[in-house]
């Protein structure tokens, strides 16, 4: 079609307009909600027989590498969750990032200072979980202070 008639029936993109923090805070939402979902996934989590609700007993690993619980993966699932209903506004968008990015390098030094193999590891964490979760910190909170700036 060509004419008015063309652009009038276009699909709508949902991104069209809407601020780059708050479009980085939805991605990153989508993949955490993605990530607690595979974490229950026999195949892409090997060991789902063994996947305990919490504790380093859990025998469950995401791609092979990153140990999960039950706990593990809800609240990736409720990380991503929030990070979808705080992408509404700029300032929620801003905050989840930057927040969560926090949350996360908190996370890495948890896993740096626990005992693998105690039951202080209750998430669990291990190696692979640990340098994630000092990636994901950086770049979230990378995120949130590059796409929040506001335009001039």
């Amino acid at each position: 079609m060509v004419g008015p008639m063309a652009h009038a029936r276009a699909r709508h993109n949902p991104a069209e307009g809407k601020a780059p923090v708050r479009r980085a805070a939805s991605a990153v939402a989508v993949l955490f909600l993605l990530v607690g979902v595979l974490g229950f996934v026999p195949g892409i989590t090997s060991g789902t027989g063994d996947l305990g609700f919490a504790g380093h007993g859990s025998g469950a690993y995401l791609f092979g590498v990153f140990q999960v619980s039950v706990l593990h993966n809800l609240l990736h699932l409720l990380f991503g969750v929030a990070g979808l209903a705080l992408a509404r506004t700029v300032t929620g968008a801003r905050a989840y990032l930057i927040g969560g990015g926090a949350v996360y390098l908190v996370l890495w030094l948890y896993g740096l200072a626990v005992d693998h193999a105690s039951g202080a590891n209750v998430l669990p964490v291990n190696d692979a979980d640990d340098w994630l979760h000092l990636g994901l910190g950086l770049g979230m909170i990378g995120l949130g202070a590059l796409t929040g700036r506001a335009r001039r």
